[in-house]
């Protein structure tokens, strides 16, 4: 018998969280992408508005965690899985450890301000997994940044 293989699996919607880092892209936003999913639907999706919003909280994770608590009519997200492009810095990760969120799977490390070397901890039952289509959320972030110098 033939394994019955699931299409939704971490590089699935870590490829949508890389569609909303493109539009921050496109925006002039520094290009983080978010997706909440539950039961392998999306149920939050944005990506960094900060220029937009001239609001240093609108972080593409805030964003989509508002997004998925308003779905779910609830603070927590209790079953739910985050998927971000960059590994969340530690205002998100507090935010996402007050959502009580199953798990959170980002794409590139942020070695520099990423809740791993700031020292944050997310909820003891949040499952982390890292690295999930890291070259290519990283290679967009590199292209942002140096257009960005080019520019100035």
């Amino acid at each position: 018998m033939a394994k019955l293989i699931n299409p939704f699996d971490d590089a699935y919607f870590m490829r949508k969280a890389l569609q909303e880092a493109e539009a921050a892209y496109q925006s002039g936003e520094v290009p983080v992408g978010a997706v909440v999913v539950v039961n392998n639907r999306i149920i939050g999706r944005a990506h960094n508005l900060t220029e937009k919003l001239h609001d240093v909280t609108a972080h593409a994770e805030m964003q989509a965690i508002t997004a998925a608590s308003n779905f779910l009519g609830g603070k927590y997200l209790h079953g739910c899985t985050l998927y971000v492009t960059l590994e969340p810095c530690q205002m998100c990760a507090g935010a996402l450890y007050w959502s009580q969120i199953s798990k959170v799977v980002y794409g590139a490390a942020d070695l520099e301000r990423g809740f791993n070397v700031m020292g944050t901890s997310l909820h003891p039952k949040t499952e982390v997994v890292g690295g999930v289509l890291q070259d290519e959320a990283a290679d967009m972030l590199k292209r942002f940044f140096i257009q960005k110098r080019n520019l100035n």
